[in-house]
């Protein structure tokens, strides 16, 4: 038998050892493999250089998270029996196995109404037939299911392992150090009261440090404007993809796009057989692709694809209130005549987008424990001014055009 226990070297934690043999071979299915072709920030390295890692290791680095919470929770006499903490290992694992290439880019432009969480729920249930009903428990926790609620609140919630990770990894890879955040201090500070997850009260400070981070990653880096031009025209270089494939135009590209591409997907039609393509489809299906693509005859999509492979991108406007009308208008006449496109090509070069940056909401508080065993959300219990301001949503508004 193959040595299953396996120790990895992480440039965040250091040692991250695979607690089991079922977690090892989950690990190495093909399925799970596809995350090491999956780039956990999508284009942010056209601003970032560095944040090119993988959701490979982001879920690897989540589980080494899981281990510690476990741990301490006993510690504190918390009851995690040995099928419970299993479970958690799987779940935290693989919550973000239906990641399509490029993240987001993908849901919004060849596959409708169809999330990634979605996408993960069926990978997950394909995965518990393999393996015949191992993740029965795990899927439970993962949709919110199981009725031990703090269970499901380490896999998804406010202060979940999840967003433990990969602040401190995005921020690592980045180079932004607002975001680094201590993951080991929030842990060592997690208790359970009443089912749910709770922080004791020395542990507050870290919790606002971890808001305030989190915040401040949104704008500087996954809300970076130029991060979200190149998201938008990674969107619309695949959606005039599609508009050409529909037209029966014979595109360059990979078998598990080209399934895309030429059939219509969707939620009602997404079959065990669009899983398995999907299965297939990574980062290098969709880089390889836009870079023939720009010596497509379509004008658009080879205008498009030059702008993601040369890096020549859209302009883009941020402001609070939204855009007028006239500018709007002004803006796509200009470039309608300077580019010769007609009114309905402009809108590929010339759009807007609403962006929301919300640090926290109190519908799912994050509690704080007293030493009396009184609980209270972190907005009421802390003395920063500034927090209770953190549960409004920020809404900027960005219009992108040509330079």
């Amino acid at each position: 038998m193959p040595n299953k226990l396996k120790i990895l070297n992480d440039p965040i934690y250091g040692f991250i050892q695979i607690p089991n043999s079922l977690v090892f071979d989950i690990i190495e299915d093909p399925y799970f493999q596809r995350l090491r072709r999956i780039a956990q920030m999508g284009l942010s390295s056209l601003v970032y250089p560095g944040a090119i890692h993988t959701r490979f290791q982001h879920a690897l680095g989540c589980v080494y998270l899981m281990q510690k919470a476990v741990e301490v929770l006993r510690f504190k006499q918390v009851e995690i029996s040995e099928e419970e903490e299993n479970a958690l290992y799987i779940a935290i694992l693989l919550h973000d196995i239906g990641h399509g290439p490029f993240s987001h880019a993908l849901e919004h432009s060849i596959i409708n109404g169809f999330s990634h969480e979605e996408i993960s729920l069926r990978f997950m249930n394909k995965l518990n037939d393999k393996f015949e009903g191992k993740l029965t428990l795990a899927i439970q926790i993962f949709k919110g299911k199981y009725p031990r609620k703090f269970l499901c609140q380490l896999i998804s919630g406010q202060l979940d392992i999840d967003r433990l990770d990969y602040l401190k990894r995005d921020s690592f890879y980045t180079g932004v150090n607002e975001g680094n955040i201590s993951s080991d201090r929030l842990i060592v500070m997690m208790d359970v009261a009443n089912d749910e997850l709770v922080i004791e009260q020395k542990g507050i400070y870290s919790v606002e440090k971890f808001l305030i981070a989190r915040r401040l990653m949104y704008w500087q880096v996954y809300l970076h404007k130029t991060a979200l031009v190149a998201e938008n025209t990674l969107v619309n270089v695949l959606k005039r993809a599609k508009e050409l494939a529909e037209k029966g135009e014979n595109l360059f590209v990979s078998s598990a796009l080209h399934y895309f591409l030429y059939n219509q997907v969707n939620k009602n039609n997404f079959s065990d057989e669009t899983l398995e393509m999907f299965s297939k489809l990574d980062d290098y299906d969709i880089l390889l692709s836009v870079k023939e693509w720009v010596n497509h005859e379509d004008k658009l999509l080879s205008m498009l694809s030059k702008m993601i492979v040369e890096r020549k991108l859209l302009k883009v406007e941020i402001q609070s209130n939204q855009f007028s009308e006239t500018k709007i208008e002004e803006k796509k006449k200009k470039f309608q005549e300077k580019l010769h496109l007609t009114k309905d090509e402009i809108d590929y070069f010339v759009f807007l987008q609403e962006i929301k940056n919300q640090a926290y909401t109190s519908e799912k508080p994050i509690l704080i424990i007293n030493k009396k065993g009184k609980l209270k959300d972190i907005a009421r219990a802390s003395d920063q001014l500034n927090l209770q301001s953190l549960t409004k949503p920020v809404i900027k508004h960005i219009i992108c055009y040509p330079k």
